[in-house]
């Protein structure tokens, strides 16, 4: 928000779950007093039911930077997938047709996540190799790319970083581990007072889409079934956010482009931004 207002600029969001409007509690989606500070892009413009993924954000957002025309533009968020597809680019891998992508739902259903991993270790060994075979969506989206193409998903998978007609400036904002996850666990705290579970029980009808694969909504939604307490459920929410933190700090600094500061020290920010200014 700060670097938005020093260049007068609006926020490009890279939160792949901030993007939907049904999922602004569970989120922490930039609130509407904070959006008529900043014009924010990308959040809340999508539904739930509405497929989306990570080529068409590339897409969309190149098409947005060319027409905005800024000198700066700030991009910010946490989904890493996000913004490598604006910083790198992203394979050109087809969208799924809805019959296809239904037919493996089926049949994850009745015949289960073993049989559907030894289909892709047989259509695709390369792939089957190196991804999380306890993923079923991973492995489930490599077969529909099989089944729709007849080529392996392994063949779309080029990893070719494609140049882009603008400089990228890497800022990383990270914490102290323990001051860190204080913030988290009042984050979540946050959260079930704004009314998390009540959103959570408005999408139950909804779960077993793809967007609420997502941590807070997955755990209360086993607390509805029973399984937990809802104790347990906003313990178990701020454990795997935690967890998701960690992930997240593991991916970026393998990123030797990123630069790391405290995210209150705004004045050193800026202040090594002006090398790029």
């Amino acid at each position: 928000m700060e670097l938005a207002q020093h260049y007068g600029v609006p926020i490009i969001n890279a939160d792949s779950r901030q993007i939907y409007r049904e999922l602004k509690i569970g989120t922490a989606a930039p609130t509407a007093e904070q959006q008529q500070l900043v014009k924010h892009f990308f959040v809340g413009t999508k539904s739930i039911d509405e497929y989306y993924n990570a080529s068409m954000y590339e897409q969309e957002v190149l098409e947005l930077l060319d027409a905005e025309r800024s000198t700066f533009h700030v991009l910010s968020g946490g989904s890493m997938m996000y913004i490598d597809a604006v910083c790198n680019g992203i394979d050109d891998i087809p969208t799924v047709r809805d019959d296809i992508r239904e037919e493996m739902k089926k049949r994850y259903r009745e015949e289960g996540l073993e049989a559907l991993c030894e289909e892709l270790r047989q259509l695709d060994p390369e792939h089957y190799a190196i991804v999380d075979r306890q993923n079923y969506r991973r492995v489930i989206h490599a077969l529909e790319i099989c089944h729709q193409t007849g080529k392996t998903y392994s063949s779309f998978r080029t990893q070719k970083k494609k140049k882009r007609p603008f400089r990228i400036v890497k800022i990383g904002l990270n914490r102290e581990r323990e001051e860190l996850y204080q913030r988290i666990n009042q984050r979540v705290d946050q959260m079930m007072q704004d009314g998390l579970l009540e959103e959570v029980k408005e999408l139950v009808s909804k779960r077993e889409k793809n967007a609420l694969n997502t941590v807070g909504y997955k755990e209360l939604f086993d607390y509805l079934d029973g399984r937990w307490s809802l104790d347990e459920a906003v313990e178990r929410i701020k454990g795997n956010t935690r967890r998701y933190a960690r992930k997240q700090l593991t991916w970026y600094k393998r990123d030797t482009a990123m630069s790391w500061f405290h995210p209150d020290h705004i004045e050193e920010i800026l202040n090594y931004l002006k090398h790029y200014e």
